[in-house]
């Protein structure tokens, strides 16, 4: 071969690697560092007796594509853990196995819950409107996700009623203690190296 194919042959396997970079692929998340929080809220007219619950776990799988602006997340259910700093660990406990429950997560029957983006729009400079669908409890119905970089990190929220996906919202003392319909979510996924 000569000089010049080998020229030839170089530049096409730079240009290869030039383009496999400028067209990126989906990265999976780093799921030992990338956690979702869920809030949950008390209500009722002795709600002072209650309080609010915090629920956590590392997201199992997913990936991101900042070029094509997709995103596609998922938890595993039995993960959730109960996280409340003003409850006792016998609440805690009480807490996690009604959520665990079939009147709530039935983790035994839904194992996963998994969002996945159908669309992006830029709100400012590092900040995102997601939309998509989100799976829980058996069902999927579209949700927004209000998402920015910080350093690195992608963070944000989505606030849904848990009677959109089938849970009704725990109650106790002939509900004049209860949960709100309305829950938060949070969270901060991070990118694997």
């Amino acid at each position: 071969m000569s000089i010049r194919g080998h020229i030839s042959a170089d530049c096409l396997i730079l240009l290869g690697a030039a383009l496999s970079i400028a067209c990126a692929q989906p990265r999976p998340i780093d799921a030992s560092k990338s956690v979702i929080t869920v809030h949950v809220f008390k209500a009722g007219v002795l709600s002072a007796l209650g309080h609010d619950h915090e629920i956590a776990a590392n997201v199992s799988r997913g990936s991101v594509d900042a070029k094509a602006q997709t995103v596609e997340l998922h938890i595993q259910t039995g993960s959730l853990q109960v996280r409340d700093v003003k409850g006792s660990d016998k609440d805690r406990s009480e807490i996690q196995q009604t959520m665990a429950g079939p009147e709530v997560l039935d983790v035994a029957r839904y194992p996963e819950v998994a969002f996945r983006s159908t669309g992006a729009e830029s709100s400012g400079d590092g900040s995102w409107t997601l939309h998509g669908n989100l799976t829980i409890h058996g069902q999927t119905h579209p949700v927004t996700v209000d998402v920015r970089d910080t350093n690195g990190h992608y963070v944000g929220s989505s606030r849904f009623k848990q009677t959109e996906f089938g849970i009704t919202p725990v109650k106790v003392a002939g509900g004049s203690i209860r949960v709100k319909d309305e829950i938060r979510i949070e969270f901060d996924i991070q990118l694997a190296p």
